[in-house]
Order: C-alpha cells, then structure tokens, then sequence
C-alpha cells in the first residue's frame, strides 16, 4: 500500500479505535502514538520528496465510476508544507491536553479531522476535495460543541452555520463545472482545462472565494471567529487557527485562482482591499481587548489577511511568502494559545488587567512566550520575518500605498502584542500572580519544540521555501492573471 493512502488512514483508523477507549489513561498515549505514526509517514515521504514542482505520491482509484468520481490524491511544493503543519501540529496538540481528563471520543473527533485535513490538502478530484472539507468541520463543531465554554452552543451553531453555507456555494461550483467537463470528471486537471467565459468565471469566482473566505477567515466574513476562538477548548482553538484556516489559503491556491483567473482579474483587486481593510480593522479591535485570547484572535485575522493579500497579487514572491507564512502562523499561534491556556489554568483569567509580575515567578515561560510573541510580530531571525518579507516584497508590485497599508499588520502587531506581553509578563505581582507556578513536564517540552522551530525557521528558512519554489514556480507560469 502506498504511504500516502496509509497517511490517510492512519488517522481514520485511529480515530475509528479511540471512539471506543473510555480510559482517559489509555486514550492519551493511543492518541499520541497514533499521530507520531502518521508524522513519522510524513517523514518517509519528505525524504523521498522531490523540489521539482510536479505532482509525487500519486494515487488515482475509481471511487464512483458512474460519476466520475475518483480517489485520486497527491503532494506537491504547495501541498507539502501544509501536510508537514498538519501532521506536525498534531501530535503536540494531543499533549497540550495531558493535563486534562479527556477520553477516547475527544482524541477520535481530532484524527477525524486530521483525516479530513489531509485530504483537502492532497485531493487532486474535486469531489474528493469537498468530501474532505466536510469532514474538517464535522469534528471540530463537536469539539467546539461539547468541550467549549458557557456560550458554547450559540457560537458553535454560528460557525457552523457560516461555514456550511459557504460550502453549499463551493458544491454548486463544483457541480457546475462537472457538466462542463467533456469526459464528466471531476479531476483538478481537467477543472484547469477548461476555459470559461468572463462573466462564468466571475460567478464560479464569487462561489469559491465565499466558502474559502469564511474558512480563513476574510473581512467582513470573519464575525464568526474571535467568538468561536474564545468559546473552543484550547485544543480546538489550536485545530482551528493553526490549521483549518489554512483549508481556505490553499483553496485559494488550488482550485480558485487557476480554475477562474478571468474571474480572479476582475475582482481580484476588490478581494486585495478587503484584506488589507481587514488588516487594520483586526489590529485596531485587538488593541481594545482585554482577553488575551480574544486579542489573539484579532490578530489572527490581521496576519490572514495580508497572507491572503499576497495570494491575490499573484507573483512568485507574494505566493512563496504565503506559503511559508502559513506554516509560521499555525506554529506560533499554537504556541500562543498554549501559553494562554497555561495562565488561564492557574489564574482562572484572561484579564490582562488581573495579570502581571507572572516572569518573576516562571521566568522559563516568560522566555518561551517571549521568544512566541517575537516569532508573531515578525522580529529578523524568528519564522515570522521570511514570510512577512517576501510577502511585503510581492505586494510592492502591486504599488506603493498598498504595501504602506499592508505592512500596518506589523507595525500594529508589535505595538499590541509586546503590549500584552507586558501586560501580562511584566510590572507588579498581584495577590492572583504572587503564587504562579513555572512551566514544567509536558507543558515544558511542547513550548520547548515550539521555541525552537521558531528560531530555527527564522535563521534558516531554505528547505521549506525550497519545498515549493518550483511548484509555485510552474503554478505562476502556468496561470496569468490579467487585471
């Protein structure tokens, strides 16, 4: 059996086998062992990986004959990095929950997802690619559902809601473009070959860019996620920011711009400014908060949104930089969250106003969030500058004031982020803070590996912007976008 279809099953019959543990002392190594199984798959596929920017690992099965449907799967530079987050990401995922009591079902509703994660991520047959998606969201409602806060049903129902009805959009789309392939497929090539009229693709345009916006998400369809961030156990929040988010940059990616870049041309300069307004919309409401969470949602919207800016400019160096950025985010906003979780479990709080003086109890987590926090505002030598940079560089292509109003992302962010750091870190203990416990365990070791990837992608970024400067390469040649 090929590694790419056991990548895929590994976590489904993991997920299959956790449903029915009940031990929460058997469920946690199950689950870890299960995820380090499937990125010790990714491995052996990554040292077989090839940066010469064609499709490798690929599998096309006949799914549904009769309709054309097949399961047809493969990695490339784009998919690459994005199946490393997934199945790197995971694993600490798992451990970030050892402190809590969570049986089998919790753990099985995460490999679910993983599951589907890894199938938007390597699916090369629309059908396939939608079956996928779905199945991301399947799982995290639940998780979100069952394990979230007070406010959990309300807010849950919410984004499922936004995100289920953008999918019906996408599945139109797709369906549409079913009847117009000659040999009634649903093959990503076959999709690419065609050659629709302005006015289709700016529809098939509108359908796609609606599902994958909500996804991200993209002002104004954002509203549905600084509450469900808040509201998600820590976990679920981490599932959501640092990967499923990136279900709609890649879709983008993949399936947006190359199948209607007529569409793209026309509207695409619209979709530019609603992501820089995004920008500085997300970093102004996140100046106002004083729940570190909420503050880090915001911000996750600001850093999306010039993530997407540079997709939508549509050059070599804007699409490598997005590529890399969303491998950078979904590291440091994991850590980010977890740092969060650490303080919230001792303080019972995400006040910033009840916090400060925690470094002088745990200086090793003042220096682990520290190092996050720099990693987040982009500071030269942390993952966060490569990407911002050429991200920046692509935009500048497209003119001087849109890369002035797109860069606000970092100026902004440093100012509210080391804000927060200090508010929380820094100045006077108080009777809540006087008896903060230091990091240690499990917690010391996931921050730990966080820490480094950090410093490690900031000083040397060469083999992930390798991974798919070839494929972006071809992609870019392959599809013009005339505005």
């Amino acid at each position: 059996m090929d590694n790419i279809v056991l990548l895929l099953l590994v976590p489904l019959i993991g997920a299959g086998l956790l449903a029915f543990v009940k031990s929460t002392h058997l469920a946690k190594p199950m689950a870890l062992v299960c995820s380090l199984v499937t990125l010790g798959l990714t491995a052996t596929l990554l040292g077989a990986f090839s940066t010469d920017g064609r499709i490798q690992f690929e599998q096309d099965i006949p799914w549904i004959p009769a309709l054309g449907v097949h399961f047809h799967v493969g990695i490339d530079g784009i998919s690459m990095p994005l199946v490393l987050l997934t199945n790197g990401l995971i694993p600490l995922i798992i451990v970030s929950t050892f402190s809590q009591q969570q049986k089998g079902t919790f753990y099985a509703l995460v490999l679910f997802m993983q599951t589907g994660l890894l199938l938007v991520f390597t699916a090369l047959d629309a059908f396939l690619f939608y079956v996928g998606w779905e199945i991301a969201l399947i799982p995290i409602y639940f998780i979100c559902g069952l394990w979230g806060g007070k406010n959990r049903a309300r807010v849950t129902l919410k984004f499922f809601i936004y995100t289920f009805a953008g999918s019906l959009l996408m599945l139109i789309a797709i369906i549409y473009l079913y009847t117009q392939v000659p040999t009634a497929n649903y093959a990503l090539a076959s999709f690419y070959e065609l050659r629709l009229d302005e006015e289709t693709q700016g529809y098939i345009f509108w359908a796609f860019f609606i599902a994958f916006a909500i996804k991200m998400p993209l002002f104004p369809f954002h509203t549905w996620q600084p509450d469900t961030y808040v509201e998600a156990p820590t976990a679920g929040t981490m599932l959501l920011s640092g990967i499923m988010l990136k279900m709609g940059v890649y879709g983008v990616i993949r399936w947006l711009l190359p199948i209607a870049p007529l569409g793209a041309g026309k509207y695409g300069s619209l979709v530019l400014s609603l992501a820089i307004i995004g920008i500085v919309y997300a970093s102004v409401i996140a100046f106002r908060q004083r729940d570190v969470k909420r503050l880090i949602a915001y911000s996750s919207i600001a850093h999306v949104g010039l993530i997407a800016a540079g997709v939508f400019v549509w050059n070599i160096q804007s699409l490598q930089g997005a590529i890399i950025q969303m491998v950078n985010h979904g590291i440091t906003v994991v850590g980010l969250f977890f740092v969060v979780d650490i303080i919230e479990r001792q303080l019972e709080s995400r006040d910033i106003q009840s916090m400060g003086g925690i470094a002088k109890q745990a200086p090793t987590l003042a220096l682990v969030f520290l190092i996050i926090v720099l990693g987040a505002v982009g500071l030269p030598l942390t993952n966060g500058f490569i990407g911002e940079f050429l991200l920046l560089m692509g935009i500048y292509q497209t003119g001087f004031w849109t890369t002035v109003f797109a860069g606000l992302t970092i100026i902004l962010g440093a100012v509210y982020m080391l804000r927060m750091y200090q508010g929380v870190m820094l100045g006077d203990m108080n009777e809540k803070t006087s008896g903060f416990r230091d990091v240690k365990g499990t917690d010391l070791l996931l921050l730990g590996l966080i820490a480094i990837l950090i410093i490690a992608i900031g000083i040397y970024p060469k083999p992930l912007l390798q991974l798919s400067e070839a494929a972006v390469a071809n992609l870019i040649e392959q599809v013009k976008i005339i505005r």
